[in-house]
């Protein structure tokens, strides 16, 4: 466990290496190192976010500008659906073959412990869409685990068009399998599509390249809906529901063992 001196020597060491413009953010995004995801999907995810900062810098997008769009996910959120525009491109749509219908839901039963990752745009985008819903029933009333954004009787989803990416990335092929799954049976057919441990590397790497500069946060999707629909401010639930570094962490390295064994699988394949 890290002390609090070592963390202050941390702290104090990444102030001085703090990126200051354009250029030192870019090559400080360059040395960074993201322990726990597999080195292709790191290094493909970093010339991503590269790509990125010299279209900014060709823009003349400001320094603060970037900063902000690389911490609250925006960045992230870029290099997600640029992956997942071209895997369709390529005939290989992540979301043939699913099963989802309307009103199945078990996938919005959040059972992990970070509560579903999601990153502070998505936080703020989901909290406005469902704060005017305050006070009424919501997907608890179904399951005590479930998304607070459903509702309980369709089991629809009551903030889809704000729903973040770690939603959107979710599908399965068998449907009885997620409800399987929901009680700890391991079924097949249930699984994340490979952008969203892209998305998880971007955040990743940006928090690990803004050391000294500002955070880059991460937070619980369930406490930030369970926040709106009980009335509190975007500011208080977002503080309540925000996650430590850990969390990121643990989440990237699930994902990133999901991706390797997805890549070995169709490696096999060929």
């Amino acid at each position: 466990m890290t002390t609090r001196a070592e963390r202050r020597r941390a702290d104090a060491k990444a102030a001085k290496q703090a990126a200051s413009d354009l250029p030192s953010l870019r090559a400080r995004l360059k040395s960074v190192k993201l322990p726990g995801t597999p080195p292709p999907l790191a290094d493909r995810t970093r010339k991503a976010i590269l790509a990125y900062i010299d279209s900014a810098t060709t823009h003349g997008l400001p320094f603060a500008e970037v900063v902000n769009r690389l911490a609250d996910g925006r960045v992230a959120a870029t290099v997600y659906q640029v992956e997942t525009e071209e895997a369709r491109a390529k005939g290989q749509d992540p979301q043939a073959g699913a099963a989802c219908a309307s009103g199945c839901a078990f996938c919005c039963i959040l059972s992990g412990e970070d509560g579903g990752t999601i990153t502070a745009q998505e936080a703020v985008t989901l909290h406005g869409a469902l704060a005017p819903l305050t006070g009424e029933p919501d997907g608890r009333d179904w399951h005590p685990k479930a998304c607070p954004a459903l509702h309980p009787e369709t089991r629809q989803c009551r903030a889809y068009d704000a729903r973040p990416a770690l939603c959107r990335s979710f599908h399965s092929t068998d449907a009885a399998a997620c409800e399987a799954n929901v009680e700890g049976a391991g079924r097949d057919g249930a699984r994340l599509e490979g952008a969203h441990a892209t998305y998880l590397a971007a955040q990743g790497l940006a928090r690990e390249a803004l050391r000294g500069v500002c955070d880059a946060p991460t937070f619980s999707l369930s406490k930030v809906a369970r926040g709106a629909v009980e009335g509190l401010d975007a500011e208080t639930a977002l503080m309540t529901a925000l996650h430590d570094d850990a969390a990121l962490i643990e989440e990237r390295k699930r994902t990133g063992q999901a991706w390797r064994q997805a890549r070995s699988a169709a490696q096999k394949r060929r």
